[in-house]
This record gives C-alpha cells, sequence and structure tokens, in this order.
C-alpha cells in the first residue's frame, strides 16, 4: 500500500511539473508574440519615418531646384544640368542644342507699369513657354529676365522651331498688364570638344548679338562643321 501512495504521489508530482512546464511555456509563447508584435510595431513605425524622411528630402531637393517666381529650374540646377547634357553629349555624340531667351525692353516694362507687375510678366512668360516645350527639354530662369533651354537630342535648326513657338505664344495675346511682349533669343549647337562654358558663352553671344538688331530677333551661332550657316544666319535670322 505504502508503495503504491508512493506511486501515486510520484505521478501527480510529475503531472504537476509538467502541467507547470506546459503553462511557463504557453506564458514564454504568449510574451514572444507580444514583444514580437511590439518589435514590428516598432519596425514599422521606423519605416514611416523613412519613408517620410525621404519624401521631405525630395520635396526639398526640388524646391531648392526651382526658381520661386516663375516655377521654372533655377540657375544652379540650370549649370548643373549644362555640364551632364554636355558630358552626355561628348560622349555618345550626340546632338544638343543651347537657346537662351531674353525679353525685349524688360526694363522699361518695370519702369511702365512697376516691378510687381514685371514680375507678373515673367512668370506668365515662363507658364506660356512650358505649352511649347517638349518633356525633354529643361526650362530655366538664369537671371532677372533670361532665360535658357537645353534641348537634349536636337539641333540648333530645332531650336529655332521653338523659339518661333514661343514667339507667337507671347504674340497671341497681352502678358499680364504689359500687353504685347516679344524676346529675342541666342542659339548654339554642342561641338565636339565643347566645355559648358564655351557652349553658354556662343550663345550668349548670339543673343546678343540679336539684341543688337533688334525686337522679336534670333541668331544661331555659326557651327564649326558647317561654315555656311554663319553668314546664312545673319541673313535671316530676324523676326518670326
Amino acid at each position: 500500500m505504502a508503495v503504491a501512495n508512493s506511486a501515486t504521489t510520484a505521478l501527480l508530482v510529475v503531472g504537476a511539473a509538467a502541467a507547470l512546464l506546459a503553462v511557463a511555456v504557453v506564458l514564454v509563447v504568449v510574451r514572444s508574440r507580444r514583444q514580437a508584435r511590439g518589435d514590428q510595431r516598432r519596425l514599422d513605425e521606423i519605416t514611416r519615418q523613412l519613408v517620410h524622411a525621404r519624401k521631405e528630402a525630395r520635396r526639398n531637393r526640388l524646391l531648392a531646384d526651382l526658381d520661386g517666381l516663375t516655377g521654372l529650374h533655377n540657375r544652379r540646377y540650370f549649370h548643373e544640368m549644362l555640364a551632364r547634357e554636355v558630358a552626355r553629349a561628348q560622349r555618345y555624340g550626340r546632338e544638343l542644342a543651347l537657346m537662351i531667351v531674353d525679353l525685349d525692353d524688360f526694363k522699361s516694362i518695370n519702369d511702365r507699369i512697376g516691378h510687381l507687375a514685371g514680375d507678373a510678366v515673367l512668370a506668365e512668360t515662363a507658364a506660356r513657354a512650358r505649352t511649347v516645350l517638349r518633356s525633354a527639354d529643361i526650362a530655366c530662369r538664369v537671371g532677372g529676365d533670361e532665360f535658357a533651354v537645353l534641348l537634349p537630342e536636337a539641333s540648333g535648326a530645332e531650336a529655332e522651331l521653338l523659339y518661333r513657338r514661343l514667339y507667337q505664344a507671347l504674340a497671341s495675346r497681352p502678358v499680364a498688364d504689359a500687353g504685347n511682349v516679344s524676346v529675342s533669343a541666342g542659339i548654339a549647337d554642342v561641338r565636339t570638344g565643347d566645355e559648358p562654358s564655351t557652349f553658354f558663352e556662343r550663345a550668349d553671344e548670339a543673343l546678343y548679338r540679336a539684341k543688337e538688331r533688334g525686337k522679336g530677333q534670333v541668331v544661331r551661332a555659326p557651327r564649326r562643321d558647317a561654315p555656311s550657316d554663319a553668314t546664312r544666319r545673319p541673313g535671316t535670322a530676324g523676326s518670326p
């Protein structure tokens, strides 16, 4: 009888120990799952913060690249893209054109209607320019009333067509409070061996020559591989 009682007691002890162990395992599993859920929540929150930070960084970068008045890209962005596109054109032997545009008599517009109204003219000019640009074109405000457009995979002749579309877009109706306005432009094709500075200088010099001729003029800088273009352009680069 004593042996039987001892066996029974032993079984009860083993059973209790097994039950306690099972409870302990359940508690560990429950705690692990709770901890895992907590860890997942923390991971989700970190991921959300990282996504938000990336979006803010992209937004801030975009804003840093834009001109606040016109919404076009700014001068700093233009020079970054100028260097990139010139290097790309040189590396792959691609066409690249640059057009620099200046509003005619903008100082007199400011004097006549005031600087705030003059700012509205610049903003409206930029808005109309966007309606005639290709998706690949990179339009920037590089000075007070001076704009530049990089045309990847395009020739100077195509840049001239863009100038004429822009001219007509501005001439089609009054611009803000300034009435009818016109623009002049200088155009250059990239040359083999060009640096960004030499490319820009040729377009800028062409703009200077266009402004000397009066309002609504476009001049295309001569290309090294087509000297006849240098003699043709001055005779035909009048108003559109």
